[in-house]
């Protein structure tokens, strides 16, 4: 009998983690193709994938055909698989991603209910897939699901492993505390080989925050930490290794300097405000951001094990956000391993509202319909301030900003649906909330955002982009083919590269500027400039201007005539 309810139970679980795969699939495959490539990182992340394949070398990473140590190889091997069985484009640069989250979602299901059971698990797969940044991640070709995904398994086994280790009364741990050493190395080795030894930073200072909190008490065994550092090692090593051997120690070294500029210098721009990530997180990873809230306080607990994982949740995310608080380049997607922290402590504080073991407070939902509401507004005021652009133009003192708005972009008005379902999200949420009614509230909240994500995705992101950089991209396509150069001026970009497809330049001189604008050139180059950083480039000899459109401005150098 008891084996009979085993295979009962096990089936269950089958039947529910398909499902949740295949409806991750509905909502994260369709329209991966139906937008550009975003500059800087989609763009750019795609481009090295491409090259890798044009060169036939996929040991080595590069862009504009040099090359690239800002990143480990192992995204742009998916890009590439990808790009081989679906052409190079938007939809296979953004279908590893789209992959991911198929994976992630049956993943924290998984994880949900093996800690806490059936009913966690399923929760956290709502809130994860059910909030908007870690949704959109999702559909987009940056290198983030994946490291995150890869991660947080890191973290999971070994908190098994200290669970098994230290006899925490959590029943169901089959496997030994050597084999969740192991899949918690091997995780952290994929995920060094995803994005960089940033992970292992993260899952070190995690650990050393919870020893301190754990009164400096030792809590894994030395050998333990041994093996985990030389199986992580191994599997990293199955590229840093062969890349050193080839060709020396300069991506090491040349990768180690970008980190420490990312740290200490404002990378790209990108300097924020000290409570950046905070922000991004509140507004970015919505709903899930506001319920995480209440789980940061005390409630009561089932076990040993319910204290304990919350706790290293909530160590993780003050580690993730306190690190890149610290880092000078304030990116939105730095902070994103916080989400997997911030949707478990939503999961958690309506598990904790349904079993009665975590307070309920009213303010959640007036903070909920407030940050919901500033979403669903700028939702709805799209398409208006989308079709009376033109009155907007004169009060806005950025001359390229007023070139984009220039677009000839087709607006119905319908798209304001998409704010208006937000809107009608919000409002029920609230109700059934006030009823007590928390699991429906929980699939209110997160379902009806996840739906908010797929309909802007299809409907007003396509849009958007064409005001941002569709012009320049139209550029670049129709210029695909025609043996000429193609470059920008004045400012940086990765979409003359990609959307061109770029050959390997014979003549290394095509990669100067000042050579490409006054040099012998021995066949057409083409210029891409913006209207507020043309006006220098326009007094070159030999230059000439062929047109304007949505603040961008293209040019063209012919070759000097032969005597």
């Amino acid at each position: 009998m008891i084996q009979s309810m085993q295979r009962k139970t096990g089936w269950t679980k089958l039947k529910i983690t398909l499902a949740i795969t295949g409806l991750a699939a509905v909502f994260f495959l369709p329209f991966l193709g139906r937008v550009h490539l975003f500059d800087w990182d989609e763009i750019n992340f795609a481009e090295c994938a491409r090259e890798m394949m044009k060169l036939h070398d996929y040991s080595r990473v590069y862009v504009n055909f040099q090359p690239f140590w800002e990143k480990p190889p192992m995204f742009f091997w998916l890009q590439t698989v990808s790009m081989r069985l679906f052409g190079i484009g938007e939809f296979a640069a953004r279908l590893p991603n789209a992959v991911c989250g198929i994976v992630t979602l049956p993943v924290l299901y998984l994880c949900g209910r093996r800690i806490y059971g059936h009913r966690f698990g399923l929760l956290w797969a709502l809130a994860y897939g059910g909030s908007l940044f870690p949704n959109m991640y999702f559909k987009s070709g940056i290198i983030d699901p994946w490291f995150n995904l890869f991660s947080f398994l890191s973290f999971y086994f070994f908190i098994l492993y200290h669970w098994k280790r230290n006899g925490f009364d959590k029943p169901g741990l089959e496997a030994s505390q050597l084999g969740y050493v192991l899949a918690s190395a091997a995780c952290m080795g994929i995920a060094i080989l995803i994005k960089g030894q940033v992970a292992l930073m993260v899952f070190l200072l995690t650990l050393g925050v919870y020893w301190i909190y754990n009164r400096f008490r030792i809590y894994f065994n030395w050998w333990h930490a041994l093996l985990f550092l030389v199986v992580a090692t191994a599997v990293t090593s199955t590229w840093y290794a062969y890349e050193t051997l080839k060709n020396g120690p300069w991506f090491i070294e040349e990768f180690l300097r970008y980190q420490y500029r990312l740290f200490s210098t404002h990378d790209a721009d990108q300097k924020g405000f000290l409570g950046y990530h905070y922000i991004v997180i509140l507004i970015g990873c919505f709903p899930s951001s506001v319920f995480a809230i209440p789980a940061f306080f005390r409630g009561r607990y089932e076990g040993k094990f319910d204290r304990d994982f919350k706790v290293w949740m909530i160590i993780l995310f003050w580690v993730v956000t306190g690190l890149f608080t610290v880092v000078q380049s304030r990116i939105i997607h730095y902070s994103s391993l916080a989400w997997f922290p911030v949707s478990f402590l939503a999961a958690y504080t309506f598990y904790g509202w349904e079993r009665g073991s975590l307070a309920r407070r009213k303010w959640v939902s007036v903070l909920a319909a407030s940050i919901g509401g500033i979403i669903a507004l700028a939702l709805l005021a799209v398409p208006w301030l989308a079709t009376h652009l033109n009155r907007l133009i004169p009060y806005v003192h950025d001359r390229f900003a007023q070139g984009n708005m220039e677009a000839q972009v087709p607006w119905t008005g319908w798209e304001s649906l998409v704010g208006l379902l937000l809107v009608l999200t919000l409002w029920f949420g609230v109700r059934l909330l006030r009823k007590g009614a928390f699991g429906q509230a929980a699939l209110c909240y997160f379902g009806g955002t996840a739906v908010v994500v797929f309909l802007a995705s299809a409907i007003i992101v396509p849009k958007v982009e064409r005001y941002s950089q569709g012009a320049a991209i139209d550029f670049f396509i129709a210029k695909r083919g025609e043996d000429c150069y193609m470059n920008v001026l004045g400012y940086k970009s990765y979409a003359q590269l990609f959307y061109f497809q770029k050959e390997k330049p014979v003549n290394p001189d095509s990669y100067l500027e000042a050579w490409l604008l006054r040099g012998n050139i021995d066949k057409p180059a083409y210029f891409v400039s913006k209207v507020d950083r043309v006006d220098n480039y326009l007094q070159t000899p030999g230059l000439r201007e062929l047109y304007r459109k949505n603040g961008f401005v293209f040019l063209r150098r012919d070759p000097p005539e032969k005597p």
